[in-house]
C-alpha cells in the first residue's frame, strides 16, 4: 500500500511542479495533495508510527493549505504551522541524538554558516517586507536553521544513510523556505529560478527525504 501512494505522490507531484514552471494558478489544486500523500506513505510503511514526526508532517500539511490563499495574514498563519513543524522536527532528531558524539569543532562553524546565511537573507528583504512580518520572518528562518543544525547533530550521532538522507533533506527544506522569502518579498523575484518551481521542488523533495531518512533509522 505504501507504494501506491508513493506513485500517487510522485504523479501528483510532477503536476504540480509543471503547473509552477509555467506559474499557472491551478498548482493550488495540488498543493494539499503533497503532504498527504507524505504522510500516508509514511503511516503505511511502518508499523508504529511516531507521533512526533508525524506531528510534524501534518503541521506541514496545514502550513500548505494556510498558504493557498493570498495575503500576508494567510502566509504568517502558514509559517506559524510551519514553525510547529521545524520544532517537532528537532523533537524527532533529539531522540536519536548522542551529545556527546557530536564533533563541536565541526558544528561550531556551520552554525555560523546557517546563521549567517539567514541574516544575509533578512538584510536583503528587510527593506521591502511588511515591518510586521519581519519579526515573524526572523524567528521562522532562524527556526530552520536550527532544524538542520540537529539534523546533522543527528547525521554525527548515528552516521548512517538514513541520517545522511533526512540532513539532505532538512538542507533542500531550509533552501525552499529561504527561496520562498526572496520570492515574496525581495524586490526582485526573478534572482529565483523559476520562482515557484524552485520552491516547490526542494520543499516536496526535502520533506520526502527527512521522512525517507527517519524511516530508514528505524525511528
Amino acid at each position: 500500500m505504501n507504494y501506491l501512494f508513493l506513485v500517487l505522490l510522485i504523479i501528483t507531484s510532477a503536476i504540480h511542479l509543471y503547473d509552477s514552471w509555467h506559474d499557472n494558478k491551478r498548482r493550488g489544486f495540488t498543493k494539499p495533495f503533497l503532504l498527504l500523500f507524505i504522510i500516508l506513505y509514511y503511516v503505511f510503511s511502518t508499523d508504529t508510527p511516531y507521533w512526533v514526526l508525524l506531528g510534524a508532517l501534518i503541521t506541514s500539511w496545514l502550513g500548505d493549505v494556510l498558504l493557498i490563499p493570498k495575503g500576508n495574514k494567510w502566509f504568517l498563519a502558514g509559517g506559524i504551522s510551519f514553525l510547529f513543524c521545524h520544532i517537532l522536527f528537532i523533537g524527532v532528531y533529539m531522540r536519536n541524538i548522542d551529545f556527546a558524539k557530536v564533533n563541536l569543532y565541526v558544528m561550531a562553524p556551520v552554525t555560523v554558516v546557517y546563521y549567517t546565511v539567514v541574516i544575509i537573507i533578512i538584510k536583503n528583504l528587510y527593506p521591502t517586507t511588511p515591518k510586521a512580518m519581519v519579526p515573524p520572518m526572523c524567528f521562522y528562518l532562524f527556526a530552520n536553521a536550527t532544524m538542520n543544525i540537529f539534523a546533522l547533530k543527528q547525521l554525527f550521532s548515528n552516521p548512517t544513510a538514513g541520517a545522511v538522507v533526512a540532513y539532505i533533506g532538512a538542507i533542500l527544506f531550509f533552501i525552499s523556505d529561504c527561496t520562498l522569502y526572496l520570492v515574496r518579498y525581495y524586490r526582485n523575484p526573478d534572482i529565483v529560478y523559476k520562482r515557484h518551481f524552485t520552491v516547490m521542488l526542494t520543499y516536496i523533495l526535502g520533506e520526502f527525504l527527512i521522512t525517507q531518512g527517519v524511516l530508514m533509522l528505524g525511528i
